[in-house]
């Protein structure tokens, strides 16, 4: 399982703060804390007006990179921010995101084609979201088919079947589980990624949705997620419910992760 930690984003309010202000104690210490509960990239979105995304992004991922030995996720819907900032980063990560929407995999594809990057990739176009899983994995094969042509192999593919909030689509659970279980089928390379959190959005107590959502995605066959890594019962529920899924031999990870003291009751 690929563990994304969602927290150096902008839009989480509290960040937005600290990076409108330049806190760089207060970021510095959500990045060290992010490394120390397991996760294995760090997500950073500037979250600011357009004219400022390049230089503020770019001044991020720096400050993230100082602070922990974790390679990034580079999160802009830009694609000319992205690749002002990717070539400045120390190590490969994630580029987050492309799509079938006009210029995004031309202009990112080719810039990471003969590297180490990983990426992830939404199943939209310029006309939206499919509805339909149908519609959804066709835009999958598109995207399958353009990183053949760059060389990129699927292993470093994350296809984001993209998960609507539950409070507007009572079947947004089962579309994207339809989507990753065909996804998975069809590709013995390809990640199934989600930004958890989206599918609670405006709904109260968000945090049961959200635990729900991951051990379900994971049965599903979603094997990377970008979440709150310091939600305790979450991520003891990702190892538990890797474990269970036969994806944790003698359940290492599990017991591994217990021992660091990074689920099950808090050590005093």
């Amino acid at each position: 399982m690929i563990i994304i930690g969602e927290k150096l984003n902008g839009f989480i309010p509290s960040v937005g703060k600290a990076i409108r202000a330049r806190d760089e104690a207060f970021l510095i210490n959500l990045a060290k804390h992010q490394e120390e509960a397991g996760a294995d990239y760090l997500d950073v979105c500037a979250a600011v007006d357009s004219e400022a995304e390049a230089e503020t992004l770019l001044w991020l991922a720096r400050l993230a990179e100082s602070a922990s030995s974790l390679p990034l996720c580079i999160d802009s819907p830009n694609p000319d921010v992205l690749s002002a900032v990717l070539p400045q980063c120390k190590r490969a990560g994630i580029v987050n995101s492309v799509s079938m929407e006009s210029g995004k995999i031309e202009t990112i594809f080719p810039l990471i084609a003969n590297s180490d990057w990983k990426v992830i990739a939404l199943t939209c176009s310029n006309s939206g979201v499919p509805e339909s899983a149908e519609g959804r994995l066709d835009l999958f094969e598109q995207i399958r088919a353009k990183a053949a042509e760059y060389g990129i192999a699927e292993n470093r593919l994350l296809i984001d079947p993209i998960v609507h909030t539950l409070s507007t689509d009572a079947q947004s659970l089962a579309t994207f589980s339809a989507c990753a279980k065909e996804i998975r089928s069809r590709s013995k390379g390809a990640h199934v990624v989600s930004g958890l959190s989206n599918i609670s959005f405006g709904l109260p107590a968000r945090p049961v949705i959200n635990h729900a959502f991951l051990v379900l995605a994971m049965y599903a066959g979603m094997d990377a997620a970008i979440m709150d890594v310091l939600d305790r019962e979450m991520v003891g529920l990702l190892h538990a419910t890797n474990a269970l899924l036969g994806e944790d031999e003698y359940c290492m990870d599990y017991i591994t992760a217990f021992r660091e003291g990074r689920i099950g009751a808090k050590k005093d």
